[in-house]
């Protein structure tokens, strides 16, 4: 059960994020480290303890601040990182639940860890890096919890270091302190032991080491040193601990409902005008799971398949899912961004296509990475209550254009403007030139009179439907986080004059210019209707298909339970027998004796 307390009882009064920055410090430092200071602070980095929670308040969203934990691991695959490691661990001190991340990247020397946990700092220049403003551990690991403690070890040349740092809000608070410093503890390995490293007075090292100690979840100089031994050769370990709590006095991260991930409380609400059947099939849907499940958040975050890295989810690794392969009918759009006349900005491929729920589901939205990394999931280029761009979703990359500090939005300059603008009419255009694909009669009138000549001649428009139910259940071929796709790419003929729509999942290069746009143009009236009898058929084919997969996740369940007891019982009859053959030798002893 999680405690509310830390560090050995030692925790803010106030457990909420939002309101744990308003409180009054003294308007002078205490003379606690004034030594310290005035002999030298490359011990401890410093910080403003309310700067460093405004300073988190960029983070709106629990999950972005993880995602900024995340970037720093994958980062670090430049120098041999292959996993990080994001799970539950527990303060001993008072039995409270700990967030703790961990990789196996080239870790960071003394110099390097006072850079992560000063502010403001970033040697990130490169073109390919994610993280850039030299800012996101603090904001991170401040949003998530009070307190962090990071442990690092690395090799540079000959020389290796283990360094440990404290970043405690709770304890700066707690001290009333005003201008302070974090603690820094630093090791090297000598003659194959482990030796403190000094770099100003021993009794900084050592006063730094009480900190530590009364402020962390660790009580002695040896449980420190233990933190690395999971570390390996060389890596980083963060504790993120007090972690913050919501109005009902409940951890904001759950960890309880699914030991296979981390849920935020209080997200997990479908909304929207959905009938009880489409909900149940909303909630399973990544744009909505994304909002409340990390591993399905983490399962988008980055738009290139890992090579040889992985995020690990409690013991699990994180399944990477591409939206782009879950569309149907896709299609292929360029653009230009109408940069400045000196820079180089390459052409942006913009993949766009029917949601492969549609047109069951109104679920639709642009997918905007920024250096492989999800900035905006699924967003709403046009006004959600419109039939225009219903079920169409989008995926590219927009390098040419500057993410927001809690890398969840972009900066709103011209580019972006004008990017929105060419999104909306690229939507508007497909949604015109296919939408009959999905049911909805067309929106040109020559195509409407064909496209209804086509549904006579053939029977309706279910008959052109080929689902893969059947598929589906020979190869249990379901995403982590999506539906089992349910349709085909179909073709569609057009009677009369024997032309055809073609849909597939090839590629189609389409060249257009961001200028000239006027959604005016585009009228839909009453065009935008669905044939009742195609909606009735799909929803049934989804639903059967949604109550299908339940069946099977419920005997999964049954079937591991099985194989539990049983294996149970099995140890249980091995001792049974281990025990009667101890007793069978025993009495076969005492049968010889005179």
């Amino acid at each position: 059960m999680d405690g509310s307390g830390g560090g050995g009882g030692r925790a803010l009064d106030c457990r909420s994020f939002w309101k744990a920055g308003a409180y009054e410090g003294p308007t002078a430092p205490t003379r606690e480290f004034q030594d310290a200071l005035e002999a030298g602070d490359f011990d401890r980095a410093r910080v403003h303890p309310k700067f460093l929670h405004t300073n988190a308040t960029s983070h709106k969203w629990a999950f972005g601040a993880i995602a900024e934990l995340l970037d720093n691991a994958v980062d670090e695959r430049s120098n041999g990182a292959t996993f990080i490691k994001v799970d539950k661990s527990i303060n001993l001190k008072d039995n409270s639940s700990m967030l703790v991340f961990q990789d196996d990247g080239g870790g960071m020397d003394p110099e390097g860890v006072r850079r992560c946990m000063s502010l403001g700092f970033s040697t990130k220049k490169s073109k390919t890096t994610i993280g850039q403003y030299g800012n996101g551990f603090k904001t991170s690991t401040m949003r998530l919890g009070a307190d962090a403690i990071v442990f690092t070890r690395a090799i540079r040349g000959s020389n290796v270091t283990l360094s440990i740092g404290l970043l405690s809000y709770t304890f700066l608070r707690k001290t009333m302190k005003d201008d302070i410093v974090v603690p820094m503890l630093d090791f090297k390995i000598q003659d194959g032991d482990i030796v403190p490293l000094v770099y100003g007075s021993q009794g900084d090292w050592d006063s730094s080491l009480k900190i530590v100690l009364d402020w962390s979840p660790f009580s002695s100089k040896e449980e420190l040193l233990q933190q690395f031994q999971d570390v390996g050769s060389h890596g980083t370990k963060v504790v993120v601990y007090n972690l913050w709590m919501n109005d009902d006095g409940l951890l904001e991260l759950d960890f309880e409902d699914d030991d296979e991930d981390i849920l935020l409380r209080d997200q997990g609400s479908a909304s929207g005008g959905f009938t009880k059947s489409q909900k149940e099939i909303v909630k399973q849907h990544i744009s909505h799971r994304l909002r409340f499940s990390l591993r399905a958040y983490t399962s988008i975050l980055y738009l290139r398949k890992f090579d040889n890295f992985q995020i690990i989810l409690r013991g699990k690794p994180v399944e990477q899912l591409f939206i782009t392969d879950e569309l149907k009918f896709k299609k292929v759009v360029t653009y230009k961004p109408q940069a400045a006349h000196d820079s180089h900005v390459a052409l942006v491929k913009i993949d766009v296509g029917f949601a492969k729920e549609a047109p069951i589901l109104g679920i639709f939205g642009m997918n905007v990475y920024h250096k492989d990394r999800l900035i905006m999931p699924f967003w709403k280029v046009l006004q959600e209550g419109s039939s225009r761009g219903r079920s169409v979703v989008g995926v590219l990359e927009a390098n040419f254009i500057e993410p927001a500090h809690d890398k969840q939005d972009f900066e709103r300059t011209p580019l972006f403007i004008r990017l929105e603008a060419r999104l909306r009419q690229i939507i508007i255009d497909f949604w015109k030139d296919r939408c009959h694909l999905i049911g909805y009669q067309p929106i040109d009138p020559q195509l409407r009179s064909q496209y209804k000549a086509t549904l006579k001649d053939s029977g309706g428009p279910g008959t052109q439907v080929h689902h893969k139910a059947s598929s589906a259940r020979r190869t249990g071929g379901l995403s982590s986080n999506l539906l089992p796709e349910t349709y085909d790419d179909i073709t569609v003929g057009l009677a009369n004059n024997g032309s055809h729509l073609q849909s597939s999942g090839q590629a189609q290069e389409n060249n257009m210019e961001s200028e000239g746009l006027d959604e005016d143009l585009v009228e839909i009236g009453s065009s935008g209707v669905l044939d009742p009898n195609f909606i009735e058929k799909l929803s049934e084919e989804n639903i059967a298909l949604f109550s299908r997969r339940e069946e099977l996740r419920q005997r999964d369940t049954q079937l591991k339970q099985t194989i539990g007891d049983l294996e149970h019982e099995l140890e249980e009859t091995k001792k049974k027998c281990g025990q009667l053959a101890a007793q069978l030798k025993a009495w076969k002893n005492q049968q010889h004796l005179p």
